[in-house]
């Protein structure tokens, strides 16, 4: 690309928002292919999540997000010789070259050149966030197109393996598996002998309870079989098809090497131009999901009784609505966020996407009701956890609101509980997957360690923004003692906060910080917006009064100079004031608009290689709160200017993980967590614009939720 054509690029990226989406989308094929620090390939809550840590589908084998080995293998037979398109073989052997890597909402897709045969490997989960029914099933389709580019016939023949240690979370752990028919085809299944369905609680675990499930999409040249992935292997090279019996001898006490397998192999026939097309199922049903106070929670899918074969027999059946829906959501959304943010910022969020879901899970109690619980990946391994809600809710303010009422409801709930006894909101409710009641720092205890201004105040901003999606403050009236008691508590400690913790913990506590006051401002100020909804007009005035004076306070104690610092009464001192950004989504309107200009200029002089830093203490910087940052930006040209480095840092780190919130903006390395929801902040741009935002959000209101 010439310097005179990336400058014209780059104008035009700049003028993101006004530019049509066919000419975004031309400008997407000439800006180059994004490189994933990871690849999402199945990626559904935080057990049931495989990824590709690597450039090449081939390089190392495929992972769950804690890094450990969770291994699906596949290869291609062209002709009578094998190449492997993923995982990487013991062996070596012949590999097909992946000429393409694209990742979209709900479809990853690679795509492999070689022998005369293109290849196109997507992953597709129908990660539908208007309808729950369907974003709730713990499955995955994996698609082939395989089609001739030579003008000749080829012999095509595909394999596909899933190995024991998706079902287990130590390798040492035995296994059991199985086989049967469902509507005349052959289904696999493997699981842990043990089943401890929901013992552990934790962070780095994976799944050993439950079942992993294979299933073709039709018989026809199929074969199936349960062996060691080597003999697997040898037959496919062999033959192109899978042996006649299953063999799953018992290994060896704390051994399994080589790694028991499901596989299927799939006859192709002779493929010419004209692509071929098949699909298997990949699905893993965990029985129980999550437990809350004491009582086990099944799975959003299995709420009226459904089980493995209801939901395999559904999967086939809609397979070809169930894609087209996903493209046709891929499309609109991509052009969307292009047309808001850029290509780099749609590419970013659509990358976000499927990782936001995969940190959650989405049960039914007892009654019926929705819940959504999030786990906090590598961070401390908490259930529910308030201020990871709270960064991750302009993700279902867009999608669904039924999901954001599903993860605030437990919280709520809890708080009026006689076991919760402090004046402000909780931090958590557990570790995952028991939410028993609070773990963090004092938990039911003491107050020492807590969130309280940050937690009542992500609260109160929350339950507000439910209220202004749902246009009624019906959800927030069933709790209002609890509401009414945070914002109380806000009224005397919000404006100059105490030595305390805020979301930002690991930076430790911060007295008089600036950025945590903007938050219990406008916590105050939706506080009176939730009274004016419910009618309590006086209430109403006295709390919007009460934001407007301490805004007012707020200016002259965090002004310096050229900008506003970090804590009141520190000169030299800044930082990002990344919970401003609801002053204009819920049109509280408390703090001028020269701050908001006056803190971008500024912002803009201390960008580092790889993004904004989060403050001035250190180089590191969270993502979800620079997009919330540069969000705060009244003009296309200075949200891209405070993007494009973090698009860079994508394309350049050496951590190679699944979207870390936490990096170092000069070195680009990861410095803690990975794989959370929280990147679901990054769709907060997409709330700006009313008429797209109202389209999304009217779709998930009436979503089905409950029938």
């Amino acid at each position: 690309m010439t310097t005179s054509h990336m400058h014209r690029l780059i104008r035009f990226l700049r003028l993101g928002a006004l530019a049509s989406a066919p000419a975004m989308a031309a400008l997407a094929q000439q800006l180059a292919p994004l490189r994933p620090p990871a690849v999402p390939l199945v990626v559904h809550d935080p057990y049931f999540s495989i990824w590709s840590m690597v450039d090449r589908l081939t390089d190392e084998g495929t992972k769950h997000w804690t890094g450990k080995p969770n291994s699906l293998s596949a290869a291609i037979r062209i002709d009578g010789k094998t190449y492997q398109v993923m995982g990487r073989e013991r062996s070596g052997g012949a590999v097909l070259d992946q000429v393409r890597l694209e990742v979209l909402p709900t479809r990853t897709i690679y795509e492999f050149s070689g022998a005369g045969i293109r290849l196109e490997l997507t992953f597709f989960t129908p990660a539908l966030p208007a309808d729950l029914d369907v974003l709730s099933r713990p499955l995955t389709y994996i698609e082939w197109q395989a089609a001739a580019t030579d003008a000749q016939a080829h012999a095509v023949a595909f394999y596909l393996d899933a190995a024991s240690n998706l079902v287990v979370n130590t390798p040492d752990q035995p296994v059991s598996w199985g086989r049967y028919l469902l509507d005349g085809q052959t289904v696999l299944r493997m699981g842990s002998r043990e089943q401890p369905i929901l013992a552990k609680r934790g962070d780095d675990l994976r799944i050993d309870w439950g079942y992993l499930y294979l299933a073709a999409d039709k018989p026809d040249g199929v074969s199936a079989a349960a062996a060691p992935h080597d003999a697997m292997r040898a037959a496919f090279e062999s033959s192109g098809r899978l042996p006649d019996s299953d063999n799953l001898a018992v290994p060896a006490e704390g051994r399994r090497d080589p790694l028991d397998v499901l596989a299927l192999s799939f006859d192709m026939g002779n493929v010419s131009a004209r692509p071929v097309t098949r699909y298997l199922t990949i699905a893993y049903d965990d029985l129980y999901s999550i437990e809350y106070f004491e009582r086990r929670e099944r799975p959003w899918w299995r709420r009226n009784g459904a089980g493995m074969p209801d939901l395999l027999r559904a999967a086939r059946q809609e397979h070809d609505t169930l894609l087209a829906r996903g493209k046709a959501f891929d499309d609109e959304l991509m052009a969307d966020m292009r047309k808001l943010g850029g290509e780099k910022y749609a590419r970013l969020a659509a990358l976000a996407y499927r990782q936001t879901l995969a940190a959650h899970k989405l049960v039914a109690d007892a009654d019926g009701t929705a819940m959504y619980f999030p786990k906090e990946n590598f961070s401390n391994g908490c259930i529910a956890t308030v201020d990871v809600i709270y960064p991750s809710s302009p993700f279902t303010m867009l999608f669904s609101s039924r999901l954001l009422k599903a993860q605030l409801q437990p919280v709520l709930d809890y708080a009026r509980m006689p076991r919760w006894r402090w004046p402000f909101a909780p931090h958590d409710l557990g570790q995952y997957p028991q939410a028993n009641g609070q773990v963090y720092g004092g938990g039911e205890k003491t107050e020492e360690d807590q969130m309280p201004v940050e937690e009542s105040g992500n609260m109160l901003i929350m339950v507000t923004a439910l209220a202004r999606i749902e246009r009624n403050a019906a959800f927030a009236e069933k709790y209002w003692p609890q509401l009414t008691k945070w914002a109380e508590y806000l009224k005397e400690k919000g404006l100059d906060p105490e030595n305390q913790l805020s979301t930002d913990d690991f930076a430790g506590h911060l007295a008089r910080n600036a950025n945590l006051s903007i938050k219990a401002i406008l916590a105050l100020g939706s506080f009176g917006l939730l009274a004016d909804m419910t009618g309590r007009k006086e209430q109403a005035a006295l709390y919007r009064e009460t934001s407007q004076e301490f805004a007012r306070k707020w200016m002259e104690l965090a002004a310096d100079g050229d900008h506003y610092g970090l804590v009141f009464g520190k000169p030299g001192t800044w930082s990002q004031k990344y919970n401003l950004v609801w002053d204009r989504l819920l049109g509280l309107n408390l703090f001028p608009p020269e701050l908001v200009r006056k803190e971008i200029a500024f912002y803009e002089t201390k960008q580092n290689k790889y993004g904004l830093p989060l403050d001035n203490r250190k180089d590191y910087t969270k993502l979800d709160w620079l997009v919330w940052s540069a969000t705060l930006a009244g003009s296309a040209t200075d949200f891209e200017k405070l993007i494009a480095p973090a698009y860079e840092w994508l394309n350049e780190s050496p951590s190679r993980v699944p979207l870390t919130d936490w990096y170092d903006t000069v070195t680009g390395k990861q410095q803690g967590f990975q794989a959370r929801s929280v990147v679901g902040g990054i769709f907060v741009k997409m709330l700006t614009d009313p008429v797209i935002f109202r389209k999304y959000a009217s779709r998930g209101a009436a979503g089905t939720a409950g029938h």
